[in-house]
């Protein structure tokens, strides 16, 4: 895994609606590996054909509970999970970290927060294995990025979660650095070779990548602008 969004995750939920809109929610987000099961032997099957980096599981499924189910992976795997559920109730919360379980999300639940806990538990659960592929920490002044963890962290310690699409384009310019990257180039890194489209939205992703490795986005001293050409990320000796 070279970074957490090429993490393969298993989604085990009985809803197709939910399944559904978990599924878009994470592939827009950058992760490009989801499969899905809608119950305790599909998703049996699915963990035996490949063992996934993370699984996520509701706890009322049809033929079981994703407790069960989770004690039965487990055991063939040591596999994070972040369990669903609508039990709120904090005596089921405990039993499924108690478990072993990384995390626990009680429905209904805001996608922005599932998604920045599937972040913070692949970083956390395979921190060793990304170091190893990690290039040296991008240094913006007193600001770090880091382009495995998708973070960006500040001279105060808090650290800031890059999109998808962000990362991409810190990746591509942070190769590049001190040099003219074209609008074209760095619309193939982030879309693909098939980019049309997205070019009037990369201003506006630029934009909030200033936001986070720049203390002043509105006067920038990293990101650059090369008017009708493209973007820069200047070098150590251009502060």
């Amino acid at each position: 895994m070279r970074t957490v969004y090429d993490a393969d995750l298993l989604l085990v939920d009985d809803n197709p609606d939910l399944l559904r809109l978990l599924s878009d929610q994470l592939s827009g987000a950058g992760y490009r590996h989801i499969r899905t099961a809608a119950n305790c032997a599909a998703a049996q099957t699915a963990f035996a054909c490949k063992t996934p980096e993370l699984m996520i599981l509701d706890i009322n499924l049809p033929d079981g509970d994703g407790f069960s189910l989770f004690r039965a992976l487990r055991a063939k795997a040591d596999v994070p999970a972040l369990f669903l559920s609508a039990r709120d109730a904090d005596a089921d919360r405990l039993f499924g970290l108690g478990l072993g379980a990384d995390d626990y999300l009680t429905k209904p639940f805001l996608m922005q927060e599932l998604l920045l806990r599937v972040q913070h538990i692949l970083q956390r659960a395979y921190r060793t294995e990304l170091s190893r592929t990690r290039p040296s920490a991008l240094r913006l002044g007193d600001r770090q990025a880091d382009l495995n963890d998708a973070t960006v962290t500040l001279s105060t310690g808090k650290t800031l979660s890059l999109t998808a699409t962000e990362r991409a384009l810190l990746e591509k310019l942070a190769e590049n650095r001190g040099h003219i990257v074209t609008y074209d180039a760095l619309c193939a890194a982030v879309w693909g070779a098939d980019y049309a489209g997205y070019e009037n939205s990369l201003g506006v992703h630029i934009r909030h990548l200033r936001e986070k490795i720049e203390a002043e986005p509105s006067r920038p001293r990293w990101l650059l602008t090369a008017r009708g050409i493209g973007y820069k990320l200047a070098g150590e000796e251009s502060r």
